[in-house]
């Protein structure tokens, strides 16, 4: 499968799933990877709210974006990571940890992950030992490195992790350098009042816009390789909302999410090209994308946001 179009194609590929008897959850991607006895309605129908210092500098802002962007995209990662559509985010969710999360072969108990020849081709030392997945929104003091900019040892971390732990691609400079910004701005002070907020269409719908502007703010700086990287970041989170849209009737936001993906992955093909009409066919998406989540949220209630069809 191409990585590019993994979002969507993993989508259609999954509607193929669905039986006559009912809802069959695994068409949701995160429903894959879910502790046994979980509840469903409550883990795939709600999201951990975000405990996220926005700064108020804009270039600090811009850094921020291009991290949360990366970090909710299964572009990041490789090996069988990336083909089982696993992000940064599918652990950490919205930088908190997962205590639903089951991956075989990963997972010990519910909550806890290892590193492990299934997800990396590197050597380790042949044993498993699944430990709690860290919540990277807690007191800095407590995770395993410095966040601490002066040590400048965070960057480095992650960088291995994704192309060490994960068997990643080498992302862009400054990809590594969001993530790093966006961990750093996770803070315990900046948790709403609620863990958890329900999960809709309108969650991934905006985070498909802010990976947008991300993406135009990365190519206004000049760097087409992140601008690329970020507008096909942008269509992973239409896939999230495909996935869902298995009702009968659905097909006008099946379509609408369909064309929306295609004239993102146009964009970023655009920046690559080092096309001139690249930044307007970015700016167009953002100015099309409230015409069509209209269509999107309008049949949203029969879709598997509800938490009725969930169990």
């Amino acid at each position: 499968m191409d990585r590019k179009g993994a979002a969507v194609l993993g989508a259609l590929a999954a509607a193929a799933l669905l039986g006559a008897a009912g809802p069959d959850l695994r068409v949701i991607h995160a429903a894959r990877w879910l502790a046994p006895g979980a509840d469903k309605a409550r883990a795939l129908g709600s999201i951990a709210t975000e405990c996220l210092s926005r700064p108020a500098d804009d270039e600090a802002a811009y850094w921020v974006e291009v991290g949360r962007a990366a970090f909710k995209s299964p572009l990041l990662l490789g090996g069988q990571a990336a083909r089982a559509g696993l992000a940064c985010d599918s652990c950490h969710q919205d930088g908190r940890n997962n205590p639903d999360f089951f991956f075989p072969g990963v997972s010990g108990a519910p909550g806890t992950a290892t590193r492990a020849a299934l997800l990396s081709s590197h050597p380790a030392d042949g044993i498993d030992h699944p430990k709690p997945i860290p919540n990277l929104s807690g007191p800095k003091s407590s995770l395993k490195v410095s966040q601490d900019v002066r040590t400048a040892a965070l960057e480095p971390f992650v960088r291995g992790l994704v192309t060490g732990e994960f068997d990643g691609a080498e992302p862009p400079p400054a990809v590594i350098k969001g993530l790093a910004a966006y961990v750093r701005a996770l803070s315990p002070d900046a948790c709403p009042a609620e863990a958890r907020e329900p999960l809709t269409a309108a969650v991934y719908i905006d985070n498909a816009r802010r990976a947008t502007r991300a993406s135009l703010g990365a190519l206004d700086r000049g760097d087409a390789e992140t601008a690329a990287f970020l507008a096909e970041a942008a269509r992973s989170p239409l896939g999230l909302i495909y996935e869902r849209y298995d009702q009968p009737g659905a097909d006008a936001s099946r379509a609408v999410l369909h064309a929306a993906d295609l004239q993102l992955a146009a964009a970023a093909e655009a920046i690559r090209d080092h096309d001139p009409h690249a930044r307007d066919r970015l700016v167009a998406w953002l100015a099309e994308s409230d015409r069509w989540a209209k269509t999107v949220e309008r049949e949203e209630p029969g879709s598997l946001f509800n938490p009725r069809r969930l169990g």
